[in-house]
């Protein structure tokens, strides 16, 4: 099992305190930031970072529409709604639009796509046709 220390957490939880408090080199910003999904609370919400970008995905209750198969936004498998997670991401321009999400259940899936998959989830959203 890795072992993190004070650095590494503050690294990857709050980069700006962590380059404030380690400003030499070792503790400065990684080379492209921050980037990962990560659950936040009990709720089943999930946040997605990149940098300095934060985009919540609020789980839905029940799949949105239809009982065919969907696609996992990450890795691009194809999943039966059963097998699949549905959130929503809230227009940071429009408050009353909502844009929906279908991600795998499976932790494994973030691991397996890499960072390329991630970066284009959190482009996606930061780019939103208004």
């Amino acid at each position: 099992m890795k072992t993190h220390d004070e650095k590494d957490l503050l690294l990857e939880l709050f980069p700006r305190t962590a380059r404030e408090l380690y400003p030499d080199a070792d503790g400065g910003p990684r080379p492209g930031g921050t980037l990962g999904l990560y659950r936040v609370g009990d709720e089943g919400k999930m946040a997605l970072v990149h940098g300095e970008r934060l985009v919540e995905l609020e789980p839905v209750e029940t799949a949105p529409g239809g009982r065919g198969a969907v696609m996992c936004e990450l890795c691009k498998r194809t999943l039966s709604r059963g097998d699949a997670l549905f959130y929503r991401v809230r227009d940071p321009r429009l408050p009353r639009r909502y844009h929906y999400v279908a991600l795998c259940r499976a932790a494994s899936c973030q691991k397996r796509v890499g960072p390329e998959a991630l970066k284009a989830l959190s482009d996606r959203f930061w780019t939103l046709p208004s």
